[in-house]
């Protein structure tokens, strides 16, 4: 019996779709709390390790004895300590692609909810104002603009592809370029920097992964590239924007809005600065999260497992650390 230690707490309707499409011959014990001691703990005896948002800290590499393969359900692995990992040969996955349709439908979402000020005349009429006159002039329509994206992985492509009825013109930042041929089936144009994009784009959604060379990609310094009134969205990683620049920019005039489902510090303060301001929408770190995509994210995981196991190759865009691992 090869047992898989699950770091999140989840709850009892996404255990159960999990528990039911387990490969047997596996267990799974889920943390009942969210502790580097809770996490050691079922790790100790663990051959693997899932997690979705939960840490994979060095002390757990070093106490999990028996540990065959971390597999992160999503693809932002800035939690999972890949360092320890690559030095004790194991091998670290994601589960790429298979969360772009719901990400790239959450971002669609929070543009229109920023535009139409969505919270804010939702708090409003329950309080029982009445403000469609005044939202006539302070709206605006998703149809016709200009969205800039801002990493040009599955989640990108995805949103490309549920713009077209909007008939949005579309650019794009990545440091890797997909072929002409691509660009012109998806309809999108290339920004040599982020810098030029920010000019351009009446909306730009961010879909980068958080790493040295991201972190705080959109700062203090190239925030005033914006075009003026533009909103931003970010999906991705908090520390991808900086949360200090970006309040900056939107008390200032220099941004209209913003939907931000992701911070710098997760859970945020509750003193959190952005959220006292009526141009954000917030959310909680849940744009990958629905019921409806959990079968596929744990068949996904639980397939790279039983390739481990039988020794064969993990598919490369999922590979984060190869450790011991065959790779296609």
């Amino acid at each position: 019996m090869y047992k898989i230690a699950c770091f999140d707490q989840h709850e009892p309707e996404v255990k159960q779709i999990l528990l039911s499409i387990l490969p047997r011959g596996f267990s799974l014990e889920i943390a009942s709390e969210n502790t580097l001691e809770e996490r050691i703990r079922i790790a100790r005896d663990a051959d693997f390790i899932l997690t979705g948002w939960t840490a994979v800290e060095k002390e757990v590499l070093e106490n999990a004895k028996k540990l065959k393969f971390v597999q992160k359900m999503g693809i932002g692995y800035d939690k999972i300590d890949v360092s320890e990992a690559k030095k004790r040969g194991i091998p670290v996955a994601i589960t790429a692609g298979v969360n772009a349709i719901p990400v790239a439908e959450f971002a669609l979402m929070l543009m229109l909810a920023v535009y139409r000020k969505l919270p804010y005349v939702d708090k409003n009429l329950r309080q029982g104002l009445w403000l469609k006159n005044r939202m006539r002039a302070e709206t605006r329509s998703l149809f016709g603009k200009t969205v800039g994206i801002l990493g040009f992985g599955n989640i990108g492509k995805m949103l490309c592809r549920l713009l077209r009825p909007f008939s949005a013109r579309i650019l794009y930042y990545d440091i890797f370029r997909p072929s002409r041929e691509e660009e012109e089936a998806l309809g999108v144009e290339y920004c040599q920097n982020v810098e030029k994009l920010l000019a351009s784009s009446d909306v730009v959604s961010v879909h980068l992964p958080l790493t040295n060379g991201t972190r705080n990609i959109i700062n203090e310094l190239n925030i005033s590239s914006f075009k003026k009134g533009a909103i931003l969205v970010n999906t991705s990683r908090g520390g991808v924007v900086s949360e200090a620049a970006l309040y900056k920019a939107l008390t200032n005039g220099t941004l209209a809005g913003a939907g931000i489902d992701v911070f710098e510090d997760e859970p945020p303060s509750f003193e959190n600065p952005l959220f006292a301001l009526e141009n954000v929408v917030v959310t909680p770190h849940m744009a990958g999260a629905v019921l409806d995509n959990v079968i596929n994210v744990g068949k996904h995981s639980f397939e790279n497992m039983l390739k481990v196991l039988d020794g064969k190759p993990l598919c490369t865009s999922d590979v984060i650390v190869a450790g011991n691992a065959l790779v296609e």
